[in-house]
């Protein structure tokens, strides 16, 4: 089993957590989690790709055990968010990579490939949303009230996202056998997110994820123009981003290969072993292999 190293890096004043494995000449594969987790979500596939490959996991500001500046002394946006994972990036030595993307890590992530299109050898989007298309409105409707007005009615609703019942719901609901998805999970994150001020971050950034959709042209065409083989791993019962959102890939990119797997939207934590394997399976083909 390959060894993990959990460590910290200090980018532009904020302290970053990230994990990483693997031989620092191999090819890189960087996995950017989404909310309202941290790469706590990737302790698993994180040594199964070790052996191949060089794992960078970060921890964005605000998540998991990076630092979480308070509201008035850091303005929490997804620019700003991607701007950190650049420099640490940068940092590392690390100039090509493959991306995994889930949730939030896919508007940080599109951001980056918008930046720096060469930089980018791959893309896997797991519940990693760049269309229109697949955005479930029964759990959207609440988030896009609260970005179109500000009240104690719809900040009340928002507010909900971070309770533990909610984020048990993000890690069950689609799930065929509930007894596979390990409890400590939402456990985990709810303890994190509900640190003090924690609640302050999430809110700005429900408001700012209203920047992400405006950046889907740039994002269809950079597919179009820059040809970056894609895997999107999706699961059927995701009930934040619905399939839809997997098969549009193959619009603006039409060699993207398209897996919808039983599970829900933390698909590592139920079919983590086939995801795992179709991952390996792409990337040895498209980015080869140390």
């Amino acid at each position: 089993m390959a060894v993990v190293h959990h460590r910290y890096e200090t980018v532009q004043g904020r302290r970053l957590f990230y994990r990483e494995a693997g031989h620092r000449d191999a090819p890189t594969v960087v996995l950017l989690h989404g909310f309202p987790t941290s790469s706590f979500m990737f302790r698993n596939l994180i040594p199964a790709l070790a052996d191949r490959y060089r794992v960078v996991a970060p921890d964005h500001l605000g998540f998991g055990l990076s630092a979480a500046p308070a509201v008035d002394e850091f303005e929490y946006t997804f620019d700003a968010l991607t701007d950190l994972t650049a420099g640490l990036l940068a940092q590392l030595g690390v100039a090509r990579y493959a991306m995994y993307v889930q949730d939030y890590g896919a508007p940080i992530g599109w951001r980056l490939a918008l930046a720096a299109p060469r930089a980018v050898t791959a893309i896997i989007t797991q519940s990693g949303n760049g269309y229109d298309a697949g955005f479930v409105d029964s759990f959207w409707t609440t988030v896009w009230d609260y970005q179109r007005a500000q009240t104690p009615e719809t900040e009340a609703r928002i507010r909900t996202a971070l309770s533990l019942e909610a984020i048990r719901w993000q890690y069950l609901t689609g799930v065929a056998d509930e007894s596979v998805v390990s409890p400590d999970t939402w456990h985990h994150d709810f303890e994190l997110v509900s640190r003090p001020g924690n609640d302050a971050i999430q809110l700005a950034l429900f408001r700012d994820y209203a920047t992400n959709a405006p950046l889907y042209p740039a994002l269809h065409e950079y597919l179009r123009r820059s040809h970056p083989p894609v895997l999107a791993v999706w699961g059927t019962g995701d009930p934040i981003f619905g399939p839809d959102g997997a098969h549009a890939f193959a619009e603006d990119a039409p060699n993207a290969e398209i897996h919808l797997l039983d599970g829900g939207h933390f698909l590592l934590e139920s079919a983590g072993d086939e995801v795992t394997e179709l991952i390996r399976d792409f990337l040895g083909r498209v980015t080869g292999t140390r």
